[in-house]
């Protein structure tokens, strides 16, 4: 700032700081706002959702894993049951381990080969409905 000289220069120098006081409040007022608004819940929720949104490899990865993890899981329960054999139940690992590696290694041929086995069933659905009219 330059030197104030006169009363009215100190005025006209206060006014501008006020102006700029004003200014810098409403600015930091805006920033609270929308910092608050950003960490809501639901905002932090629908964030997090649109990221997964915009990146398709991470769903198909979640996908793929949860088939993986799901499908060894069934086929140890299905081996083992409730079984109290011990060699059963190490055996059950084992092949729960196999089936999830293979899945998860040919996760892209199981859903396409599940993809075509339901748009037949649906298809079969279709023709059988359109010979009853």
């Amino acid at each position: 700032m330059e030197n104030i000289r006169t009363a009215s220069e100190l005025k006209i120098a206060i006014q501008q700081l006020e102006v700029k006081q004003h200014e810098d409040l409403e600015s930091i007022k805006e920033t609270i706002h929308n910092t608050y608004e950003s960490l809501k819940p639901v905002n932090i929720l629908k964030k997090t959702l649109s990221e997964l949104n915009s990146t398709p490899y991470l769903i198909d990865n979640l996908l793929t894993t949860t088939l993986a993890l799901v499908s060894g899981y069934l086929t140890k329960k299905a081996a083992v049951g409730s079984s109290d054999n011990i060699f059963r139940k190490v055996l059950g690992s084992i092949l729960q381990f196999g089936v999830t590696n293979i899945v998860a290694q040919h996760s892209e041929d199981i859903i396409s080969i599940g993809k075509s086995i339901f748009q037949k069933f649906f298809k079969k659905e279709k023709s059988d409905s359109d010979d009853e009219t």
